[in-house]
Order: C-alpha cells, then structure tokens, then sequence
C-alpha cells in the first residue's frame, strides 16, 4: 500500500504536485476536452483545504523545444482558475524552474496556486535529469503524484523528484491502483477481460499476465483475425500479423491449460476497402471472402459476448472491437460498451480507445472506473511496476 495524501499533515505546506494535464487543444490553442483536469480537481481541492499551498507541473504533448507556445500550459492555467474561482500564477518560464518560477514559489501563501510551464520544455525532463528534479524539488515540502497517465515514465518530475521530498499519491492514483489494482490481485468471480485494438503485438503480455488471473478472455477488434488464422480459419484481406501466428496458437493452448475460456470472434462484418462508407457484409468466420477485410465483430458475436458479461462480477475491458470511428462499424464495440453498462460487475475501462468509445458512445456515467493513462494502464495490466508509483512512499 502507498501513502496517500490522506497519510501526510498539509497545513502551511508547500505541496508540488504532478498532475496530468496533457490536454487536447485546437487550432486556436483552446482546450477541447478538459477530463483530466478535472481528474485532478478531487486532489487539488483536498491540499487547498488542508491549508496547503500548490505548486502544479505536468507535460503537455511532445514540445521540441522551449520555445515551443503551441504546447504552453497557459490555457491550463486559465482552465484551472475557472475550476478553481481564484486566479492560478502562471509564469511562461522556458527554463520550467528558473527564477522568476523560484521567486514565485517562495511567496506562495497557503490556498493559493501555481502552475509550472510544460516539463517537456526541459529536454532532461526525460532523462530523469537529477538537477532538474533536486530544482522541482526545492520548490516544496511535499511531493504528491496524482499523474497515472505519466506512472510508467521514470522522468524528473515523476520518479526523480521522489529522491528528494516526501512522496504520496493523490486520490486518483489511489482509484486507479484500487480498481485495477484490486480486479488484478482480488477479482469477484466470474472474471471477464476484453482485449481488442489492431495488434497481437501490442497486447501479448497482457495476454499472457490475464491468463493467469482470469476466467474468460474475450477477442476483438483487428488482433482477433491472427487467432482466427491460429485456428485455420480464412481471414481475406483483415488485418494479420503472420509473424504473430504461431504466438496466437501458444496462447490458445495456454489458456486451454489454465481453463479459461478463450473466445474468439463467430461472425465478423466485412468490407472491401477500409472507409467509412464502405458497404458492410457480415459473414461466419469461416466463410470470410478472399477479397474483404473484417471491420467489426458480427452480430452472433456481440450477444455471445454481452452473455458473458452479464453473468461477470469483475469486466476490464482494453482496445475496441472494430473500427468504431466509423459509424458502421462500432456496432460490436457499442453493444460491449452497453453490456457492460447494463452490467451488475465492477467494470474497468483500461484508458486509450477504450476509453475514448466508451465516452463517445455516452456510458461513462455507467462505468466503475475508466482509467485515465492509455499506455500505463496498459502496462499496470501487464504486471509491471511503473516508477511513478514505485516511487511513493510505501504505509
């Protein structure tokens, strides 16, 4: 167990705290999508009225350098004291923690707030440059990591500054390790996860870390056609990593050996060209033309799958199960979407397409918890440590 912010005395403490703020903005630089700032807003709120006063960092996008306004967290800063109800100090601040940062900090009074400009403006941000982190850290008192989708990144302001101030997670580091955390270590029974998304590649050691935890695997989206092939089925013109075959195979006979239950795709709808208005055609598996492609689970498929979530008590659900930024074909990803809303389970959306499908389909108000790191809760699903999370203090 890791402390948490509940674990430390904040009043009149200077608390820098890593947030995710890595936001879409437009052409215009506005933001488009403000979730993970209000992710954070439960943590935020909490050091505010505990007397504390903060001190906020986080990256935004892949800046190549300082210089680099389009990725400036101004619009952040403006965002947030909107949140907020009071202004929050911004200094655009190539250097990230250079003077004027410094000066800034140390006047900081008790419930006010600052934010620090993009970290990615410091190319040591990524090397977990100790300097830089010694510099984040002398801003403070107090750690606090409330950034789960920047957990799997060993960088200053994620791991290196834990070296040097007192390390606890904020609240949403907490769900995250409470819901994942908890349906990988200690799930309710019948335990369902559902992996889609493109590639075999992309989802082998998750694959292989759900097989030993689960009851019953199910397989979408484009990774779905390799283990349609592993089976001898033909798959046209669908999506295949042949160098992934013999892969597929292996893990079907894994999960045959551990008695889960592997379920593949019984129907899929095809398409001849890879376009939103493609004519769709749904089709038996094992009767895929030579000259289409597999867009999307079939019908047959859907209700197999929507059984099985209903009878579940734990669903994790990774990676869409077609092509759902069309409209014809998110119809399996729909139905997977609105099983698990109609579920009774504690049901978990592992971060990135997934997440995105579920929000845009409109049941994000029905799910336990969707995570908000893509690739950390990807890797968390895998059975890694991340270092942002190892680097908390431990209870």
């Amino acid at each position: 167990m890791k402390k948490t912010v509940k674990d430390i005395d904040l009043k009149g403490k200077k608390v820098v705290m890593r947030a995710d703020f890595n936001v879409p903005l437009n052409d215009k630089g506005e933001i488009t999508d403000d979730t993970r700032i209000l992710a954070a807003m439960p943590t935020i709120e909490y050091i505010l009225d505990q007397g504390g006063s903060l001190i906020l960092m986080s990256h935004l996008g892949r800046p190549k350098s300082a210089a680099d306004v389009q990725f400036s967290l101004k619009p952040v800063a403006a965002r947030l004291g909107e949140l907020l109800g009071k202004p929050v100090i911004f200094n655009q601040d190539g250097e990230v923690v250079g003077e004027v940062t410094k000066k800034a900090a140390a006047e900081l009074k008790p419930g006010e707030v600052m934010l620090l400009e993009n970290t990615r403006f410091r190319p040591e941000e990524k090397k977990n440059d100790a300097q830089l982190a010694k510099d984040m850290a002398s801003l403070g008192d107090v750690f606090v990591n409330d950034a789960f989708g920047s957990a799997h990144r060993a960088h200053s302001s994620t791991t290196g500054i834990a070296d040097y101030l007192p390390a606890v997670s904020g609240f949403l580091i907490q769900k995250e390790l409470d819901f994942i955390g908890g349906a990988l270590e200690d799930p309710k029974r019948p335990f369902v996860a559902i992996l889609g998304g493109s590639k075999v590649s992309d989802k082998i050691e998750v694959i292989n870390n759900l097989l030993d935890k689960v009851n019953t695997l199910l397989i979408g989206g484009g990774m779905a056609f390799t283990f349609l092939k592993a089976e001898g089925c033909e798959v046209g013109t669908s999506l295949l990593e042949v160098d992934k075959i013999d892969l597929a195979k292996s893990l079907i006979a894994k999960a045959k050996e551990k008695g889960v239950d592997l379920m593949l795709p019984v129907d899929v709808v095809c398409a001849k060209e890879f376009k939103a208005d493609a004519t769709p055609t749904t089709y038996p598996v094992d009767a895929i033309p030579a000259d289409e492609m597999g867009l999307d689970i079939g019908p047959e498929t859907d209700k197999l799958y929507a059984d099985k979530i209903k009878d579940a008590k734990t669903v994790i659900w990774n990676g869409p199960m077609g092509v759902f930024e069309f409209p014809e074909f998110a119809k399996g990803t729909l139905a997977i979407a609105k099983a698990m809303a109609d579920s009774d389970a504690i049901t978990i959306i592992g971060g990135g397409d997934s997440a995105a499908a579920v929000k845009q389909l409109g049941y994000a108000d029905k799910m336990s918890h969707i995570s908000t790191g893509g690739g950390a809760s990807l890797e968390f699903m895998e059975g890694k440590k991340l270092p942002g999370i190892e680097a908390l203090q431990d209870k």
